[in-house]
């Protein structure tokens, strides 16, 4: 019994040491194997691999993937006209070298990510202080981001990084001085605004003057068009009224004394105080009837 359990043991701790000896790299880690704290090397290429047991060898694993450093505040900066903006940042890094990043850190990722942000600061003050404050933000942002990944990248690659990207996420101004922009932008747009109300009111008033004008214009021309038409008229019936009754005068005298009447009668209350003799009343008396008689009539 004693015998089988010890060939049980032996078994167990035979199968424990090839199991240490025995380690997996996946494709998003480097493995530094280390003989006594010493790097023995570096394994980059995913799959199985095979060291010696503890304490003879052990393995550590570095991050492979591309990571990220996104500072969580804004930092500040001055531009060379003196003015503080605040500048928002994110880089994205790999480790490129591990023995030399693990030399740098001693594999401690946070220890990387705090030197890298100090190399990233120092490279925007450098460029920023160089430009202004329309540079930084459009006129040469571009060429800022590439100037800060070229020295930051420089740089990293003294410690085992290698930059893949660095990327101006905000620039924006001090709370003291975005009071005073903002009032100063609001002031230009009224300006502009009250401008261009200016000007929209003066168009107005031109517009409507000469819409004015032109209906003046329009009315004169159409009663100047109307009298013509109205004296051509008069004309035209005159005339016809003087052929027609030019082929009888008589018949015309007693039709224009027809009509005489009638605007003298329109009403039953009207009075006409004339002398029954007048020429008015010519048509008004029958052929052949004296004078008195015609009076008598007439009144």
């Amino acid at each position: 019994m004693n015998k089988i359990l010890s060939l049980f043991l032996a078994i167990a701790a035979g199968l424990l040491v090839v199991y240490s000896t025995i380690f997996v790299v996946d494709q998003k880690s480097h493995a530094i194997v280390f003989a006594f704290g010493e790097v023995k090397s570096v394994i980059s290429e995913p799959g199985l691999h095979f060291k010696l047991p503890p304490p003879f060898q052990n393995v550590l694993f570095l991050d492979k993937r591309i990571l990220t450093i996104d500072s969580a505040d804004a930092d500040r900066f001055i531009t060379a006209e003196k003015k503080n903006i605040l500048v928002d940042s994110y880089v994205k890094w790999q480790i490129s070298e591990p023995k030399l990043y693990y030399v740098s850190f001693s594999g401690d990722e946070r220890r990387a990510k705090d030197r890298l942000s100090q190399i990233v600061k120092a490279a925007l003050n450098d460029e920023i202080t160089k430009r202004t404050v329309r540079e930084v933000i459009s006129g040469e942002r571009g060429k800022v981001m590439e100037a800060i990944k070229s020295k930051v990248a420089e740089e990293a690659k003294q410690i085992g990084v290698e930059i893949v990207d660095v990327r101006l996420k905000r620039v924006d101004y001090v709370e003291q001085i975005n009071n005073s922009v903002y009032d100063r932008m609001k002031a230009e747009r009224l300006r502009v605004a009250n401008e261009l109300r200016s000007t929209g009111a003066a168009e107005s008033e031109k517009i409507r003057a000469d819409a004015d004008r032109q209906r003046i214009v329009i009315l004169a021309e159409a009663y100047r068009e109307a009298e013509q038409i109205r004296g051509a008229g008069d004309a035209e019936a005159s005339q016809i009224y003087a052929q027609a009754f030019g082929q009888n005068p008589e018949f015309y005298k007693f039709y224009r004394s027809l009509e005489a009447y009638r605007a003298s009668f329109k009403n039953k209350s009207d009075i006409v105080v004339v002398d029954p003799n007048s020429e008015f009343f010519k048509y008004f008396k029958a052929p052949g009837t004296s004078g008195n008689n015609s009076s008598s009539r007439n009144k």
